[in-house]
Formats: C-alpha cells, structure tokens, sequence
C-alpha cells in the first residue's frame, strides 16, 4: 500500500528511521517538543474517560477543555463520536455529565463559546457515498477485508454511519476526530487491530510521530501505564511495518529514498 505521508517517519531531533520506532514512554516525553497542543491534549483525556466510563475524571477533563479553548461543540462532537467506539450508554454519560459541567460554568457566569455547526451534507450526496469517500481518503486506499463480503450489514454501516454520518460532520476535523479515536481505543482491552489501523490513518492524515508520542505522554500521565505501554507497542509496530512497506533507506548523506514493493 503507498502510505500517505511520508515525512511522518523523518528523524526526531537525532533519530533516524532505523530507529525512530524503537522508543521508551520515557523517551517519547523528549519527542515531543512540538508535540500536541492544549486543546489537542484534552480531546484526549475527555475521549479516554468517556470510553473508560470514569466519569468524576471526565467532569475535570471536560472543564479543563473548555477553559483550553474547546469550544461546546467541539466538545460534543467527541463526545457523540465515542458511541461508535464505547457504546451508546458511556457516551450518553459523557454528554450528561458535560450538561452538568456546562451549567455549573454558567452559575459561575463563565460563557464558554458554542463554536459552529455543521454543514448539511449536500442534496446530491448520500451517506454511504460520503462515508466510501472519507473512509477511502482516511486509509489512503478503498477498504478491504473478509468482513465486507462476510457481514455487508457492518461494511455498510461503517461507510454510511460511522464514516459518513459522524466523520463526514465537518465541524471537528479529521485530526482532532483521530486523536479522540486513538486515545479511546488505547483505553479500552482487546481492540489493538483496530489501534494499529487508526494509528496508521492518523499517520496518512497528517498527524506526526511526536504528536502521536505526545498523545502517549497524556495518556500515561492521565489514564494509565498500562494503557500507555500498550499504545506506546502498538506504535511502535506500526512504524516499523510502515517502514518496510516502504522500503524506506537512510543514506549517509541523510536523504531518504524510498521504493514501492
């Protein structure tokens, strides 16, 4: 597969792509210079205590984010995108106890900023084919898998629902959308198929080695060591798989070249 973004594997400070995967979470603390930024970091934590179901941290997460510059519906925004993720019932939890932070904010004449809407998805296009295209653009190639054939029903609804009804809503980009997807599936036991696939689609979309080791550092310094230690793995696979494919060779002079295999 031709993965998009190729300067995503481009040394940190000294590191070079022989090496760049091999990274302790002690380690990543010194990648991540420009790394994530404020708002950036609690989209995280909010994510990962919407999908843990802890939800005394979620309420200081979620007033954290306002007061770092989320605005109310980005905030929501993550907080409907959890379902597709966690359930319906913890990301109900999510968005009752962000109602209850709202409204002791505003007894405290605190006004946070609504922020936009999103735009209506145009006459001429249909769910599935919004979802086929941001799904297409996200993995950096059409989907494939057994389950497509297996089980139509959940390839059409991860093209129509997840990808078109939730992703294709326009007012949280797909950055901050991958970020929220990444930290609630580090949270959450069993899923690293599914980590190792939304790591490499924030690599194609964009998002940096450091600021995915970025994310890593919050989740350790918020969540847990265990959750952190295992993304931090599941990371490091992904780099070097996407190293191999490829076929990526440092030269003495620095240059990178790469052929497709």
């Amino acid at each position: 597969m031709n993965f998009m973004g190729i300067e995503d594997f481009r040394s940190v400070g000294s590191r070079s792509y022989s090496n760049a995967h091999i990274v302790t979470i002690t380690e990543a603390q010194t990648l991540t210079k420009e790394g994530l930024n404020a708002r950036q970091e609690k989209i995280v934590t909010i994510a990962a205590f919407t999908a843990k179901g802890d939800l005394q941290k979620l309420r200081t997460a979620l007033d954290d984010g306002l007061d770092a510059g989320l605005t109310i519906n980005e905030i929501k925004e993550v907080l409907v995108q959890m379902y597709a993720y966690a359930g319906f019932p913890r990301s109900l939890n999510g968005i009752n106890t962000f109602i209850g932070v709202l409204e002791e904010r505003n007894k405290k004449g605190i006004k946070d900023s609504p922020g936009r809407e999103q735009s209506s998805i145009p006459a001429n296009r249909n769910s599935i084919d919004l979802g086929t295209e941001i799904q297409t653009r996200l993995i950096g190639a059409p989907a494939t898998g057994k389950y497509i054939t297996f089980a139509p029903a959940i390839d059409a609804f991860l093209k129509g629902h997840l990808f078109g009804d939730i992703f294709g809503r326009d007012n949280l980009d797909f950055q901050s959308r991958e970020l929220a997807t990444i930290s609630a599936l580090s949270s959450i036991e069993g899923v690293n198929p599914q980590l190792q696939s939304h790591f490499n689609v924030g690599l194609n979309i964009g998002l940096t080695e450091a600021q995915l080791r970025s994310l890593i550092t919050v989740l350790e310094a918020n969540v847990g060591e265990k959750e952190a230690t295992n993304a931090n793995e599941t990371l490091g696979n992904v780099l070097s798989d996407r190293q191999a494919n490829q076929k990526i060779t440092i030269t003495r002079g620095g240059s990178v070249s790469s052929s497709q295999g």
